[in-house]
C-alpha cells in the first residue's frame, strides 16, 4: 500500500522561496507583543546616558531590557538561559532581532546598567500596564519565597556568637589592662580609682581605645622604664597590634554587617541565613538569601520587594509602603495566606483603607 496517501508529505531538506517572518508565528495577542510594545514606549534616558561611546559599538539596551522582562515574566532568571534560548526559542529570537548577545552581556546588562534603576523601569511598565486596562489594582494577591543568595553556605557570621566572642576579648583586654597598671603605678597619681580613661569608663571597648593604649605603650618605652617593665610593656604593645586589635576590629565589622539582623554571610553582607522553601521539609541547614515578597493581579507582577528578615508577617508594612510609594495608590483589595496574619497588620490594612482577606495561624483549626 502506498503511504503517501496516509500520511502528509515530509521532508527535512525541502527547501523555501521565502523563509517564514518569525512575526508570523507569533499570535497577535502573545505576551512577548505585550513586553514589546510597553517597553517601547518607556524613557530609557537614564540607561542609554550611561554608555560611554566609542570602541565596539554596544547591544540596544531596548533590546536587551526586552529580553530579560520577557525571561522573568517566563521564570528564566539565568543568563546563559536566557542566551540559550536566544537562539533556539522564536520569541527571543523576534525581541532580539537577530542579536545574540551572550550571558556576560546579559549579566552585565542587568547588574551594571540596571543597578539601581530597575524599580523605575518596573513602574514604568506597570504604570502602562494600568493605563491599557490589563492591570486594575482591584485585587492584590500577595506571597512570599526565599531566594537563596550567592554565598559560600559556610560563610556564617552569628550575632549571638560575635558578641560572646567580643567580651571574651573585652575581658582578655581588661586584665591586659590591669596588668600594665600595675606595672605603671605612678599613673595611679593620675588616675585614681578610676579604669584607664581608653577604656572610656564602663561604655565598653572598642578599636580606637586599643589604638590608644597602643600609643601609650609607645610613649611609656620612650620615658626608658627600669628593663623588667620595658620588657612587659613591649610584650603588651605586641599583643594589642599583632593579636587584639585585629581581632576586635573584625568583630566591629561583623556588628557593622549585622545590625539589627541575628546571621548574615562574610561574602554577601546583605544576604541572611534562613530556611530556604524547597528544603523546609527535608530538615536541611540554613544558608543565605533574601526573602522576596511579590504580588501580582492578573498574572501580572505589580509589586515586588526584598527583605533580610525571613518572616512574612513582618515584610507586609515595608512591601505595602513600597508599593504606594512607586504607584502613589494601593490596591483595593489584599489577599494573602496565614503567614500575614497578626493584629499589627490587620490595624495598618484598615489605616491605609484597603480590604484585607489575610487568615490568621490558626484559623482552619480552629474552624474545624
Amino acid at each position: 500500500m502506498d503511504t503517501r496517501a496516509k500520511f502528509k508529505q515530509y521532508g527535512m531538506d525541502q527547501p523555501q522561496l521565502l523563509p517564514p517572518s518569525l512575526d508570523e508565528l507569533i499570535p497577535e495577542k502573545h505576551i512577548v507583543r505585550v513586553i514589546n510594545e510597553l517597553i517601547d514606549q518607556l524613557d530609557l534616558e537614564a540607561i542609554e546616558s550611561s554608555y560611554k561611546g566609542g570602541g565596539t559599538s554596544s547591544y540596544a539596551p531596548r533590546m536587551l531590557l526586552k529580553l530579560i522582562v520577557y525571561a522573568y515574566t517566563q521564570k528564566n532568571y539565568s543568563g546563559r538561559q536566557v542566551a540559550k534560548l536566544i537562539r533556539e526559542n522564536i520569541h527571543y529570537m523576534w525581541l532580539s532581532g537577530g542579536n545574540r548577545p551572550d550571558f556576560r552581556t546579559i549579566n552585565r546588562f542587568r547588574s551594571e546598567r540596571l543597578k539601581g534603576k530597575i524599580q523605575g523601569v518596573f513602574t514604568e511598565v506597570l504604570e502602562k500596564l494600568i493605563e491599557g486596562g490589563y492591570v486594575k489594582l482591584e485585587h492584590y494577591f500577595l506571597d512570599g519565597t526565599k531566594i537563596e543568595a550567592n554565598a559560600n553556605r559556610y560563610s556564617f557570621v552569628w550575632k549571638k556568637s560575635t558578641h560572646n566572642r567580643r567580651k571574651q576579648l573585652e575581658q582578655k583586654v581588661s586584665e591586659l589592662f590591669e596588668k600594665i597598671e600595675q606595672l605603671q603605678a605612678a599613673e595611679d597619681a593620675e588616675y585614681g580609682d578610676e579604669d584607664l580613661e581608653e577604656l572610656g569608663g564602663d561604655k565598653g571597648l572598642d578599636s580606637e581605645a586599643l589604638q590608644e593604649l597602643a600609643k601609650r605603650l609607645d610613649q611609656i618605652l620612650a620615658n626608658d622604664p627600669e628593663p623588667k617593665e620595658a620588657r612587659e610593656d613591649k610584650k603588651a604593645k605586641k599583643l594589642i597590634e599583632d593579636e587584639l586589635l585585629p581581632r576586635l576590629i573584625k568583630y566591629e565589622q561583623y556588628e557593622a554587617m549585622l545590625g539589627d539582623r541575628n546571621s548574615c554571610s562574610k561574602t554577601d553582607a546583605d544576604a541572611t541565613f534562613m530556611q530556604m522553601k524547597e528544603d523546609h521539609m527535608r530538615n536541611r541547614s540554613l544558608k543565605a538569601g533574601y526573602n522576596v515578597q511579590v504580588g501580582t493581579e492578573g498574572q501580572y507582577i505589580v509589586g515586588f520587594s526584598v527583605h533580610q528578615n525571613a518572616s512574612d508577617n513582618v515584610t507586609l508594612r515595608a512591601h505595602l509602603e513600597q508599593l504606594k510609594n512607586n504607584l502613589k495608590r494601593l490596591p483595593a483589595t489584599w489577599v494573602a495566606d496565614a503567614g500575614y496574619g497578626n493584629e499589627e497588620n490587620y490595624v495598618f490594612l484598615e489605616s491605609e483603607g484597603v480590604e484585607a482577606y489575610l487568615k490568621y495561624p490558626g484559623f482552619d483549626r480552629e474552624k474545624q
